[in-house]
């Protein structure tokens, strides 16, 4: 009999990750890959691979038809979304099941729930689980007085959205006609759906999240809290765990609720609830229903493979987990995105040159990064994870600190560059930082970030066979090429 077979509907570092568990557990991996993509590593590392019809997402990743067809073809016997594109899709999750193909994630059923986020906060409420003040999906005319009962500050959310996208910030009632039409319109585009809804804004609240296993028995099980405060437009870019300063208090309490709400809903597989703390209150936000880009932190602190425990759940087997977890040691993630932190975090497109990826004690890298890989405008501009564990939080910091000194991807700008300011800010240090921590860096004195920067140039250059000159100091990296009779030695 064959293997077991999976498809990867996915690109990127997931599909990458979610190879290796295939193969950890003897199962074929299928992958799949738009024009841009066809050198992938994930389409390296895969064992099989199906071309999609274009790059635009429609017409790649978000492909069900094109999707489902490859899984017919290749007879696979599931079918893995990581996160995004169509992860927490219940069409595209009944479309597999009707096919005869096990998705891998919760039933249409759930996703259609969770996908509701208006929908999901009455559940909850219901459940006995509090939730900030808001509304359920909302129409233009009554969006005033419903404005006035919530009270501002305010989010306007998209009523199908997820990841960050859809939410947008209003402080005032003169703000909110604009915000309504911008806020629907974003939705329609992303998600299809222009329903939003309202709800009340902390501004210095920590985030948390939760995250939950579950079976198809009955068994739940919450594994342990993540901080996921640093964030800039409502998109994470630091998280860790145990989350920092969280009393065992509060850390029980989210647990529990986590556990309770995801009972009332039927859940099934992986999924994070995810809360606002806020001193001695919490509020619950959210389900994201898949698999997070942050799982990395929580498997090294638990020892657990998240993306195993999401195909054994899948084959109708049973957890095997016993809690209350008890976390060793400590772990914190950097998103490594393709975006100009000096350019109010832009998107950067180009091709990858030189590469240099850390190592190193307590260190684990996620990436989909290769030199010569194109960066274009079609996908989210994540590349790479850097992971740090410690036995303790200062122990992880110092490694991710040294970690991210030695990455460096040549021919575009990614994120080191803040990440290293945020690891050496004095809150984030003492664990004191909350959802506004990124105005520190927006409102930080300009600085060329030298250090990083080279290490960039000297990756790329030397790719290129190039000799490199380290002036004293440059606003913009720090470096140039030297000239034909000069004698630098290479980096």
């Amino acid at each position: 009999m064959s293997a077991y077979s999976v498809l990867i509907a996915n690109r990127g570092e997931i599909a990458v990750r979610i190879v290796r568990s295939c193969h950890e557990l003897g199962f074929r991996a299928v992958a799949v890959y738009s024009p841009v993509d066809r050198r992938a590593r994930h389409v390296i590392l895969s064992d099989e691979a199906y071309a999609l019809p274009g790059n635009e997402p429609a017409a790649s990743y978000l492909n069900s038809a094109a999707l489902l067809e490859i899984a017919r073809r290749a007879r696979v016997n599931a079918v893995h979304p990581g996160y995004g594109f169509l992860s927490e899709n219940p069409a595209f999750a009944a479309a597999c099941q009707e096919s005869g193909v096990t998705f891998v994630g919760p039933p249409s059923s759930v996703l259609a729930e969770c996908g509701d986020k208006a929908r999901t906060r009455e559940r909850l409420v219901q459940a006995g689980v509090p939730v900030l003040p808001g509304t359920n999906a909302v129409s233009d005319e009554d969006a005033r007085a419903a404005a006035a009962r919530v009270g501002f500050p305010l989010l306007i959310k998209a009523s199908g959205g997820g990841g960050g996208k859809g939410i947008h910030l209003v402080r005032s009632a003169g703000e909110l006609p604009s915000m309504l039409r911008l806020a629907r319109g974003e939705a329609r585009t992303a998600f299809g759906d222009d329903r939003v809804y309202l709800e009340r804004w902390l501004p210095d609240a920590r985030h948390i999240e939760v995250q939950i296993l579950a079976d198809t028995h009955g068994r739940i099980a919450a594994v342990g809290e993540r901080d996921c405060s640093v964030q800039r437009r409502h998109q994470k870019l630091i998280e860790e765990t145990p989350a920092p300063g969280l009393t065992p208090s509060m850390q029980r309490r989210l647990l529990q609720a986590a556990e309770t709400g995801a009972r009332k809903l039927g859940y099934v597989n992986a999924g994070t609830f995810e809360f606002l703390v806020q001193g001695d209150e919490y509020y619950f936000l959210e389900v994201n229903a898949r698999l997070q880009v942050e799982h990395p932190v929580t498997e090294l602190v638990t020892g657990m493979d998240l993306v195993v425990q999401q195909f054994r759940v899948a084959r109708r087997e049973a957890l095997s987990i016993e809690v209350p977890i008890s976390p060793r040691g400590h772990a914190i993630e950097c998103r490594i995105s393709a975006e100009d932190p000096h350019e109010g975090f832009l998107p950067s497109t180009g091709t990858v040159g030189g590469l240099a990826e850390p190592g190193g004690p307590g260190i684990r890298v996620d990436s989909a990064l290769s030199p010569g890989m194109e960066v274009t405008r079609y996908y989210d501009p994540l590349l790479a994870k850097v992971i740090a564990w410690g036995t303790t939080r200062g122990e992880a910091l110092a490694r991710m600190r040294q970690a991210l000194l030695e990455t460096a991807v040549g021919g575009i700008a990614t994120t080191v560059p803040f990440h290293l300011w945020a690891l050496n800010d004095p809150a984030f240090v003492a664990g004191n930082h909350d959802t506004r921590f990124v105005r520190g860096w927006d409102e930080r004195e300009p600085r060329g970030d030298l250090i990083p920067a080279v290490l960039a140039a000297a990756a790329f250059e030397q790719a290129e066979g190039r000799r490199l000159r380290f002036p004293p100091d440059t606003r913009n990296g720090g470096w140039r090429r030297a000239a034909k009779d000069e004698s630098v030695d290479r980096f």
